[in-house]
Formats: C-alpha cells, sequence, structure tokens
C-alpha cells in the first residue's frame, strides 16, 4: 500500500477535509461513469444529482475559513490528465441540450447571455477537481483544501452552479411537459458553424428560461 494510501485511510472520516475530498471523488468517479452513455435516459437526472451534492462541498468550502497552504509556492502535480474524451462523451449524451445559456456574473449590470455548453462546464470543474485530488492523494492535505477553496470561488463553483441551474430546467421542462419547441425543431446537421449553432441555441434557452417569469426578449 502507498504512502498517500495510507494517510487516506488513516484520517478520521469526520474530518473535514476527507469529507470534502469523498466527495470531489465521488462526483469524479459518477460523472465519468455517466459518460460512458450505458444510461442515456437517466444522464440529465444523474448529473443534477451529482452537480447538487458537490455544490454541498463547495459550500462548506465557501464558509470556511480562508485556507492557507503550507508552502508558499505550489507543488507541481504533473501534467493535467487530458479530458478531451470525457467531454466528447459528455456532448453526445446530452446532444441537443447540451447548450444553454448563462449570464456569468449576475452582480454586473447590462451583461447579456452567452451561450455555454454542459460538457464543457463538467470537464472544466472536474480539471479543477482532479488537480486537487493529486495533492490530497500525494498527503498534501492542506494544498489540496487550498486549491479546492480557491477554485471554489475563482472558476468551478460558478461553473457548476450554471450547469446545475441548465440540467435542473432541462429536467423541469420533461416534468412539466413544457417541451423545448424551438431547440427540437433545430437542424444541427446543416451546415452551419459552431458559434452560430451556440448562439442560436442559447437565445432559445434564454426565452425558455425567462418565460416561466414573465419576461420576454425585445421584439
Amino acid at each position: 500500500m502507498s504512502d498517500a494510501t495510507l494517510h487516506a485511510t488513516d484520517q478520521n472520516p469526520d474530518d473535514f477535509a476527507v469529507q470534502i475530498a469523498d466527495q470531489v471523488e465521488s462526483f469524479l468517479v459518477a460523472v465519468t461513469e455517466i459518460a460512458k452513455g450505458d444510461e442515456p435516459e437517466s444522464a440529465v437526472p444523474f448529473l443534477l444529482l451529482e452537480v447538487s451534492q458537490l455544490l454541498l462541498a463547495g459550500g462548506r468550502l465557501g464558509a470556511h475559513e480562508d485556507i492557507v497552504p503550507d508552502e508558499r509556492y505550489e507543488p507541481d502535480p504533473g501534467p493535467e490528465p487530458d479530458v478531451d474524451e470525457l467531454r466528447e462523451n459528455l456532448a453526445r449524451l446530452l446532444d441537443p441540450v447540451d447548450v444553454y445559456s448563462e449570464v456569468f456574473d449576475p452582480y454586473e449590470p447590462r451583461k447579456a447571455p452567452v451561450p455555454a455548453r454542459i460538457s464543457d462546464d463538467l470537464t472544466d470543474v472536474i480539471t479543477d477537481l482532479r488537480h486537487g485530488m493529486v495533492h490530497y492523494r500525494a498527503g498534501r492535505t492542506t494544498e489540496a483544501l487550498w486549491w479546492w477553496q480557491f477554485s471554489y470561488f475563482s472558476n468551478w463553483g460558478s461553473t457548476a452552479s450554471a450547469t446545475l441551474r441548465a440540467l435542473q430546467s432541462v429536467l423541469a421542462h420533461v416534468r412539466l411537459n413544457q417541451p423545448l419547441a424551438e431547440l427540437d425543431g433545430l437542424d444541427t446537421d446543416q451546415d452551419m458553424g459552431d458559434d452560430t449553432l451556440e448562439i442560436e441555441a442559447g437565445r432559445v434557452m434564454a426565452e425558455e428560461i425567462a418565460g416561466p417569469l414573465g419576461l420576454r426578449p425585445a421584439k
């Protein structure tokens, strides 16, 4: 058994670091399994559940006092694992609801929604989480917690939150029998650029999300 494994298994299961690491590891394993596409009809609800649980860990990191790393400079965790195959699998699995509309910062006025992809977001989050997991498995617990907390505020927290809202919206349209008529009719086989497709799908999602609130885009 490696030193890193001994370090992980010898810790108190009630320890904050162990609990956060367990939630991170659970998310990494679950999303990787979902991306295999064995149960495509359950992909959206399963992802909704996993992202929700991950954001609980994020909320705990956010509410925690600032974590100070042991060393001034971050130890080199080595090369980042490639996530292209995972991203492509998720994109195929989630098509045609992969593209959605998002506002990056709700406190910045007059910011227009921009198109985003759930598959991109999930792999972006996974990259951040894996980075911290390398430190954790190497026994650098404080470094791992610092990275997860820092990247929660700087990237993966807002990214996961936006993804959760998109997944919840998709599931709500299904359960409430409110089909995305325009999006269903969007011909993805047309010879249009990827940017054009994203913008159009993003516009449709923006209208659908605004609808229940009685908000309509200007004519």
